[in-house]
């Protein structure tokens, strides 16, 4: 048995806890009570949370765990250590792997090497053969492999025929496609933002525009067939907007955005170059202002990290021919604290709903959660430390954050997974 003393018991989902000053037993992998002054008697392991909260573990809905193929980057048990370092129980990994995650014979792979990992890998399957945006893949049978989505993420499905398709076949299998909005012809493989940044630097810009046309393109087509959709890191004011009004107007949408977009800006770019290079760019202070209020007022329902590692001989190429990515499982939760929790823009429920309610919810999967009986997925979590961000002593393979050197607010101490300590500062 394992008991968590003395920490503020945050959980918003019915039947869960909310008491700050709750303790949390732990026996068999699974919550057995929450409640006030718990003896710690017999033989069970106390963790003492003072000062910290206790929240359920995080729901990464966007990571790239690289394997099968890129193992170089980075592998399921790499990667999972790394979840487990930020406070994430659960990561949900991108299909563009080689091969492609297009089959159940790769989904299988990836659910057996998982057994293995410190905290549950769950994938997604491809919606399109290759990620080539032609030929659908079979859902049901990526489903009945233990697929829990579909995403062509890292290629964007351009033709608006196939993702009607898609999204048709997606609801007859009640299945979520988690989209990569931008439009392939706009956006080619440019290293930044289209302004004030590739003007100056000379670069060709990704506008936009390439963002928002996709968005919108999606909204419309999941109004149109039924199904369900949910929009990959956001990044551009346009696209919180659309977002919105097609909530407004019933459609059945969800969006997550990532720390980068609500932190850092185009301007990045030439003090960090490939260090800031992602997918989507950084965008201007206006689109990062109106991510923040989408966040804030729902517009957003999750943040991911998209951790997207590369080695360092890849990043150190020049922008133009650098790929994009960074690693963001180690450090999320903290940026979460540091820009969105300590400014005062979200409470700490708030922050339990965006990492781990919203997004085991828009997944349909058993997690997210402190409530009696769930599985002991919990992170004990430090508000109020400081540190320094150090890629040398990250658990992932990659070392590529624009984040090297800041100082956050705000630590993961403590790391369950099915009642298990995976992680321990």
């Amino acid at each position: 048995m394992l008991l968590i003393k003395n920490g503020r018991v945050i959980d918003n989902m019915p039947g869960g806890a909310g008491d700050p000053g709750a303790d949390v037993l732990i026996e068999g992998g699974r919550i057995v009570d929450i409640s006030r002054h718990i003896p710690a008697t017999g033989d069970i392991t106390v963790v003492d949370a003072m000062g910290a909260f206790v929240t359920p573990g995080l729901v990464d809905m966007h990571v790239h765990l690289r394997d099968p193929g890129y193992e170089h980057k980075e592998d399921i048990i790499t990667g999972a250590a790394a979840a487990a370092a930020g406070g994430v129980t659960t990561c949900c990994c991108m299909p563009n792997t080689s091969p492609v995650a297009d089959s159940p014979e790769v989904i299988r792979y990836i659910i057996e090497k998982a057994r293995h990992a410190p905290v549950a890998v769950l994938p997604y399957g491809a919606v399109t053969v290759g990620q080539q945006g032609r030929e659908l893949t079979d859902f049901a049978a990526l489903k009945a492999a233990g697929a829990i989505a579909l995403s062509d993420d890292g290629n964007p499905v351009q033709s608006a025929a196939v993702m009607r398709r898609a999204m048709q076949e997606a609801r007859k299998n009640d299945m979520l496609i988690i989209s990569h909005c931008e439009d392939a012809e706009l956006a080619q493989n440019f290293a930044v933002n289209e302004g004030r940044v590739s003007r100056a630097t000379g670069l060709p810009g990704r506008p936009a525009i390439a963002e928002e046309i996709m968005v919108a393109r999606d909204a419309m087509l999941a109004a149109e067939t039924g199904a369900r959709v949910h929009i990959a890191h956001v990044s551009t004011a346009g696209s919180v907007g659309i977002i919105r009004k097609a909530k407004a107007a019933g459609v059945r949408i969800t969006a997550e955005t990532c720390p980068q977009y609500f932190i850092l800006t185009e301007e990045e770019i030439p003090a960090q170059g490939a260090m800031a290079r992602v997918n989507p760019p950084l965008r201007t202070r206006e689109d990062v202002d109106a991510v923040i209020t989408g966040i804030c007022d729902g517009t957003i329902d999750a943040i991911a990290t998209d951790h997207a590692p590369h080695s360092a001989e890849e990043k150190a190429r020049p922008l133009a021919d650098a790929p994009s990515g960074i690693p963001g499982l180690e450090t999320s939760l903290a940026l979460i604290s540091t820009f969105l929790y300590h400014p005062g823009h979200i409470s700490p429920e708030v922050i339990v709903r965006l990492t781990s309610q919203n997004p085991a919810a828009i997944l349909g999967i058993k997690a997210g959660t402190l409530a009696i009986g769930a599985a002991a997925d919990v992170v004990v979590f430090d508000p109020e430390e400081e540190w320094r961000v150090d890629p040398d002593m990250f658990k992932s393979k990659a070392r590529n954050s624009p984040f090297a050197g800041m100082t956050l607010r705000g630590k993961v101490k403590y790391t369950l997974s099915r009642g298990k300590i995976v992680y321990r500062d």
